[in-house]
């Protein structure tokens, strides 16, 4: 095609989506804060005094300060080399509320 939109090398090339390789240290605090949030909400629903399945699965999981960093910044992916995957390249990470390995990894 000729013209304005022709496809050249510059075009064509390079990668689509531009994530660094690993987490900043902004990332990695941002996301120790979220999780400190969500502890804290936890924490403030099970002292009002509500009882459902899904608070006793929240009651379980581990504290931000108990997690390891293996836990905190990346998560379980079975098509992944080592079977994890860095948070920040999950879609929608905020939304994930794993924060166990499963067992044997």
């Amino acid at each position: 095609m000729l013209g304005t939109f022709r496809a050249t090398l510059v075009a064509c090339g390079g990668l689509l989506w531009k994530n660094p390789s690993k987490m900043s240290r902004t990332r990695k605090a941002n996301v120790r804060k979220r999780l400190r949030a969500v502890d804290a909400v936890i924490e403030a629903v099970d002292n009002s005094g509500v009882s459902c399945k899904a608070l006793d699965y929240a009651r379980s999981l581990p504290k931000e300060s108990e997690m390891t960093p293996r836990d905190k910044y990346t998560v379980f992916s079975r098509k992944h080399k080592g079977y994890r995957k860095s948070l920040h390249k999950v879609p929608k990470f905020t939304k994930v509320t794993i924060r166990r390995t499963p067992p044997g990894f």
